[in-house]
């Protein structure tokens, strides 16, 4: 089998007998990619940087073995242009590495030198938003790949990576990871450092991995949590070897499934391979059963206002003074107005206005206060829950991907893609999405495990019992 088509665990092996060389896996993941990005579109930006990269592919050091990490186009890199898919930031080069980067090269690990495609500043749920175009769904290019991180699942599912990183906001890594077919974390809030990830809303964002099953999750995330001092959010808990958690089994474990997320607006394709999946969760000894989240049903209007207002403030920065497009003008005020009017796309325009508008005076007290006061309430309700079970399943997305354009007309519609996602960004706990099963059209389906607070472990453990007892993560599309 070609080197692209393995697991990162798989190509560790290899590398440390020395069957394989760093550079025998670039030359399949660049053939690859040669063959299938026209169609899938997962790197906006490609050159001669892949060939420089090959001479420098010798060796296998660091308990990474010198594995490529493709890297979302939000997380700053040395020597490589991060620009977030948005005219504004083009040409933007950071003069530091982000520390998840840091960690990664220490770790062995080299930097993909093609950064994955997504929505403008992360703004989307369908990688339609960026300025470079759409990203496509490699089980079918009609769909959309999901998003924000859709440059990234679609990359890892299309076999054109062997293992990413993106960021999720209010799902951004699981949506994508279960329209592609993927396996998609996001840690706990202050797990994983966000020093030099560009913020979108400082209180949500979470940097995760993308990958093809689940051991190569616990290796990923295990290689790119711990306290760092540049971020003040970190959280100095001790990191465990998450590979520890693989082969446990599940008996005895409870297991809740929310009955708010199980009503009208739920695809009856999405809801049977969810079902399925708890069944096959209780055949190997978990107890299910129903569990209430109450205020679920206020997530979507709750993020959307403080997401938006974090938006507004982080997005201020970017005025065409500092760095990246800065519009020809005639006066300072005039570069701002067409430095921010030209460089910014449809969708980042309309959240900067939703989040100006609630924290300006007079609003403030009655939607961004108040959303703070709900999401208090919405993690309180993980907190009961947590109580009395061990992990939460239910679906990733409602629906499985969508067609590209079917959505983009209508905010509203696109904004409820998200709507099973959001409350795990507000309550700050980690949450993982697996292949669960696959529509009669083809597409993946998802399921969705969550977990206390710095209780990965316990996501591993579930997560890995299903994936050892299926195989829906060894379906690969065929482009």
């Amino acid at each position: 089998m070609e080197a692209n088509r393995l697991t990162a665990h798989e190509l560790l092996g290899a590398l440390k007998e020395k069957r394989l060389s760093p550079k025998d896996i670039d030359e399949a993941i660049y053939a690859r990619i040669g063959k299938i990005d026209s169609k899938v579109r997962a790197y906006p930006r490609t050159g001669n940087s892949g060939k420089e990269a090959d001479e420098k592919a010798v060796g296998c050091a660091g308990p990474l073995c010198g594995l490529p990490v493709t890297v979302k186009d939000n997380i700053c890199t040395t020597g490589l242009a991060t620009e977030c898919c948005s005219r504004i930031l083009s040409g933007f080069y950071p003069p530091y590495d982000a520390t998840v980067i840091a960690k990664l090269k220490s770790a062995g690990a080299r930097i993909f030198p093609w950064k994955a495609n997504m929505d403008e500043f992360a703004f989307g749920s369908s990688t339609e938003n960026s300025c470079f175009g759409p990203t496509c769904n490699p089980w079918n290019t009609a769909f959309v790949p999901g998003g924000s991180s859709g440059g990234s699942a679609a990359a890892v599912a299309g076999d054109e990576a062997i293992w990413a990183l993106g960021s999720d906001t209010g799902g951004s890594i699981r949506q994508p990871a279960s329209f592609c077919g993927v396996v998609g974390l996001k840690p706990t809030y202050g797990r994983v450092s966000r020093f030099g990830l560009v913020a979108f809303a400082s209180s949500l964002d979470q940097i995760g991995p993308i990958t093809k099953d689940v051991e190569d999750s616990a290796i990923l995330t295990g290689a790119i949590s711990g306290y760092d001092p540049n971020d003040s959010t970190s959280v100095d808990y001790p990191v465990p070897d998450y590979t520890k958690s693989l082969g446990m089994d599940i008996k005895g474990l409870r297991i809740g499934m929310p009955k708010e997320y199980f009503v009208e607006g739920l695809d009856e394709q999405v809801k049977l391979s969810v079902k399925e999946a708890a069944g096959k969760l209780e055949s190997l000894g978990a107890c299910l059963k129903e569990v209430s989240l109450p205020h679920a049903q206020y997530a979507v209007p709750v993020y959307y206002i403080i997401a938006t207002a974090e938006a507004s403030s982080n997005l201020a920065r970017f005025d065409g003074v500092k760095y990246g497009y800065r519009a020809p003008s005639e006066s300072l005020m005039d570069m701002y107005k067409k430095t921010r009017s030209k460089g910014f796309g449809e969708e980042a325009k309309r959240r900067i206005i939703l989040g100006t508008f609630a924290l300006s005076h007079g609003y403030y007290d009655a939607y961004y206060l108040r959303a703070l006061k709900v999401r208090t309430l919405i993690k309180k309700d993980f907190d009961t829950a947590f109580g009395d079970f061990d992990c939460i399943i239910a679906p990733t997305s409602p629906t499985p991907a969508f067609r590209i354009g079917e959505k983009a007309s209508d905010p509203l519609k696109m904004y409820l893609s998200d709507i099973y996602t959001i409350s795990v960004n507000l309550a700050g706990i980690p949450a993982i999405s697996i292949p669960c099963g696959f529509t009669r059209e083809g597409l993946p389906v998802g399921l969705q495990v969550m977990a206390k607070p710095f209780n990965e472990e316990m996501i591993f453990r579930v997560a890995h019992a299903f994936e050892r007892n299926t195989e829906w993560h060894k379906a690969r599309p065929q482009l």
